[in-house]
């Protein structure tokens, strides 16, 4: 799976629905089936056992990777890194992908998700990974505090 390749595969007008797909799927609404082009995980769009299991790691790993997309955007976000971004420009994400980009991290970051899990062997729990998604989620939250309401598309828990 290469998030970002997928990402320079589609038309400009498709990538934020490569964006949206890929936080759908690691939240587990299912409403990413199908819009994830040529890496589409094929799992029932809810990245883990249909029912909220734990996340698949190549899920998990496409939703950090749209988060960090997502918080790019954000005013005072951290830069995408280059080296692992998409070679084609994104256009402007909505801004309605900010909490969906922190709905998809709050699942990433639970135990038993597998991108999570592999960190925690590799650096700990206190590792540069985790430090990582706390930036992410530091700048979505700053970017999303005082929008009012649910996520678009996306059912109260």
């Amino acid at each position: 799976m290469d998030f970002s390749a997928d990402l320079d595969e589609v038309t400009v007008e498709q990538r934020t629905e490569i964006v949206r797909a890929a936080l759908l799927r690691a939240i587990g609404t299912g409403e990413g089936d199908g819009a994830a082009g040529p890496s589409d995980s094929g799992d029932g769009g809810d990245g883990g056992d249909g029912a909220g299991g734990p996340l698949d790691g190549d899920v998990g790993a496409a939703a950090v990777a749209a988060a960090a997309l997502v918080a790019a955007q954000c005013p005072g976000g951290p830069p995408a890194e280059s080296v692992y971004g998409p070679e084609e420009p994104l256009p402007r994400l909505p801004g309605e992908l900010r909490a969906l980009a922190l709905l998809a991290l709050d699942r990433v970051g639970v135990a038993g998700s597998e991108v999570r899990d592999r960190w925690v062997r590799a650096d700990g729990e206190d590792g540069a990974w985790h430090h990582g998604i706390a930036e992410l989620r530091r700048a979505l939250t700053a970017a999303t505090e005082g929008r009012a309401g649910a996520v678009q598309g996306v059912p109260r828990q």
